[in-house]
C-alpha cells in the first residue's frame, strides 16, 4: 500500500489510536516519522517510541485518563508545502502547544527553531 502523505498517516494513527484508549500504536517507519516520535517524546507527548527496520511503534502517554495529545493539525501537505521564516513561527495555543518544523538543522520545535533563528517547512501543530 502507497501512502500518498506519510506524515498525516502518523498523525491520524495516533489521533484514532486516543480516541480508542489504545496504549500502542505501529506504523510503517521512516527516518522523518522517528525524528517526529523523538520530538514528542522529549515534549512529553508520549511516553515511547522504538524503532526497527521498516515498522516505528509509539507507546501513547494518558493523564488522569485522558490523552496527553489533545489535538493534532498537519499544515504543510504534498501538494501545497507551508515555509515560514523565523519571524513567522506561530504559537501553538498561546504557548500550550508545539509546531514542527522540517529546516536545514534537522527537525525542530518552533520554540528551538526561533532560538536558533532558522525558519523551514511548517509541518504540524500538536497541543
Amino acid at each position: 500500500m502507497s501512502v500518498v502523505d506519510p506524515i498525516a498517516d502518523m498523525l491520524t494513527r495516533i489521533r484514532n489510536a486516543h480516541g480508542a484508549f489504545h496504549q500502542n500504536v505501529e506504523m510503517p517507519g521512516s527516518k522523518m516519522k522517528a525524528a517526529i516520535a523523538e520530538i514528542l517524546k522529549t515534549e512529553g507527548y508520549i511516553a515511547d517510541c522504538a524503532s526497527s527496520e521498516n515498522t516505528l511503534k509509539l507507546t501513547l502517554k494518558y493523564a488522569s485518563g485522558k490523552p496527553a495529545i489533545n489535538g493534532l493539525k498537519k499544515v504543510s501537505t504534498p501538494g501545497r508545502r507551508v515555509y515560514v521564516g523565523v519571524e513567522d513561527i506561530p504559537k501553538v495555543q498561546n504557548g500550550l502547544g508545539i509546531c514542527i518544523l522540517s529546516t536545514s538543522r534537522g527537525m525542530l520545535v518552533g520554540g528551538q527553531a526561533v532560538a536558533e533563528k532558522i525558519g523551514g517547512e511548517l509541518l504540524c501543530e500538536i497541543w
